[in-house]
Parts: structure tokens; C-alpha cells; sequence
């Protein structure tokens, strides 16, 4: 009966030890998940932003020449990313396709201009700036219009800051909620263990000493379960750069790699930290309330 009630108890305790690991994992896990987020937030909106482009519309006239030296021009402007000549015929093509018939051959001519797609670098996607683009490009005599779309382009800038800001509330909460669940698992752990604690004690352990092996285990498993949280982001991110490889690029390996830094740091420190104060907890209290 002895040794049963001794597997049974070592069973019991392998599987505190194992929800709990598991438990911190999936709460680092989300936090991983955030700093992820968060990290690309950045490259994201200058997406969004970057695919935006603006036509510089060209005179009927113009010269091959005069397109090429504006073209060129515009190049070499360091808040340009690429630029694209579209002449005449191209753009009846384009339309061509999107309409799905022949307008050119109805109207018995072509009614569309030659132009100049611009795409913008993010940082110069601003109302102010492509203001000041615009006045500086139709200071050139081949062009007639610089034609983009001000409500998106205005829209797309809003919606950034408001995702900011989300993200900055959303981050503060989810790691506070992280923190609670983390030393309320650990507090549970520690409970379960107290009259242990108190055995210690009472055979003339100090408190460092009860609180040593504590930490030791508290560290390890908060290593285990930071190990498992970022095998799971690995597993999440091949994933992601599979099905959206297009919108979701992680290139940036330093900040990927801080941010893995980040989580196993994360995950010991709370765990410890938690630990810490729940062995205090019980190092302190009264006999009468270990029964509570």
C-alpha cells in the first residue's frame, strides 16, 4: 500500500508539474504571439501604404524623350520606391481586360492618356506630402494631372494610428490578464505543497533554504514552457509565410530572435517571481490556515 500511495503520489505530481508547464506555455504563447504582432505592425502598414500608387498623367503630345527624362527624374527622387511608364496602348489594354470588351475600336479612338504610376516609399504617404509631390510634378510641362485617391489614402493612414493604439491597450491588458493567470497557476502549485513547506520548517530549514528548490523548479519549468510557447510560434509561423507570404514576411531575423530572448526571459523571471512570493505566502502564515 505504501509504495501504491507513493506512485500514486508522484503520478499526481508529475501531472501538476505538466499542467502547469503547460499552462504558462499557452500564456506565453499569446504574448509571443503579440510581440509578433506588434514587431510587424510596422512592415504591415508600410504594405498597405507602399501599394498604393498615384498617375502622373501625361500631355497628348509628348515627346519620347521628354517621358524618359521624367521618368528618370522621378527615379532618382529617394521618396520613390518604382515607378512604371503605362503608355497609351497599355492602358487601353488594361482597361480592355477589366471592362471584358473592345472600347477602343466603338469610340474609333483611344481616349486614355499616357501616364506614370508612382509608388510611394511609406514614410512620404502622408496628405502633406503627396500634396508637396503633386505641386513639385506639375511644375513640368509634359504632365497634365497627378490623379490618386484621397479618401483611401487618408483612410489608410487614420486606420494605422488607430491600430496603433489598439495594439498598445490590447498589449498592456493581455500581460497583465498573462500575469494573473501565471501566479495563480503557480500559487495552486505551491499550495498543494505547503504542508511540505511547513514540515521543512519545522525540522529547522530556513526560509532561503525551503525557498531555494522552489525557485530552482519554478525556473526550469518556466524554461520548459518558454521552449514550448516558441515551438509552437515557429510552427504558427511556417504556417503563416505559407498560406500569406504575400502580406506576412519575417525577414527581420534580430528582432525575431529578441523576441524569442524576450519570451524565455519572460516565462523564468514571472515564474520565479511568482514562485517567490507564494512560498513567502506560506512560510509566513499561520498552522491554522494551512487547513483553509
Amino acid at each position: 500500500m505504501g509504495r501504491n500511495g507513493a506512485g500514486i503520489s508522484k503520478t499526481k505530481l508529475r501531472s501538476s508539474y505538466l499542467t502547469l508547464i503547460v499552462s504558462v506555455s499557452l500564456v506565453l504563447f499569446l504574448l509571443s504571439v503579440l510581440g509578433l504582432v506588434i514587431i510587424n505592425a510596422r512592415s504591415l502598414s508600410d504594405y498597405f501604404r507602399e501599394s498604393l500608387s498615384f498617375s502622373v498623367i501625361l500631355e497628348e503630345d509628348v515627346k519620347e524623350a521628354d517621358i524618359r527624362m521624367l521618368k528618370k527624374d522621378i527615379d532618382a527622387k529617394g521618396f520613390v520606391k518604382s515607378a512604371e511608364y503605362v503608355s497609351k496602348e497599355d492602358a487601353a489594354q488594361k482597361l480592355k481586360e477589366e471592362l471584358g470588351e473592345e472600347f477602343v475600336s466603338f469610340l474609333g479612338y483611344n481616349p486614355l492618356s499616357p501616364t506614370i504610376d508612382v509608388y510611394l516609399k511609406a514614410d512620404y504617404t502622408s496628405p502633406d506630402s503627396i500634396v508637396a509631390i503633386e505641386k513639385y510634378l506639375l511644375e513640368f510641362p509634359v504632365v497634365s494631372e497627378v490623379y490618386y485617391q484621397e479618401s483611401v489614402l487618408h483612410l489608410i493612414n487614420e486606420n494605422v494610428k488607430k491600430i496603433g493604439l489598439f495594439l498598445a491597450v490590447i498589449s498592456s491588458f493581455l500581460f497583465i490578464i498573462s500575469l494573473t493567470i501565471i501566479n495563480n497557476t503557480i500559487r495552486l502549485s505551491v499550495y498543494s505543497k505547503r504542508f511540505i513547506i511547513r514540515t521543512m520548517q519545522l525540522v529547522g530549514a530556513t526560509r532561503s533554504f525551503v525557498r531555494r528548490p522552489f525557485l530552482i523548479k519554478s525556473a526550469f519549468h518556466g524554461l520548459l514552457a518558454a521552449i514550448l510557447a516558441l515551438t509552437l510560434l515557429m510552427g504558427m509561423l511556417y504556417l503563416v509565410e505559407r498560406e500569406f507570404f504575400m502580406l506576412f514576411t519575417f525577414e527581420n531575423i534580430n528582432l525575431l530572435l529578441l523576441l524569442m530572448v524576450i519570451i524565455v526571459f519572460t516565462g523564468v523571471i514571472m515564474n520565479v517571481i511568482s514562485t517567490y512570493f507564494a512560498v513567502n505566502r506560506y512560510l509566513s502564515i499561520p498552522e491554522d490556515k494551512l487547513y483553509i
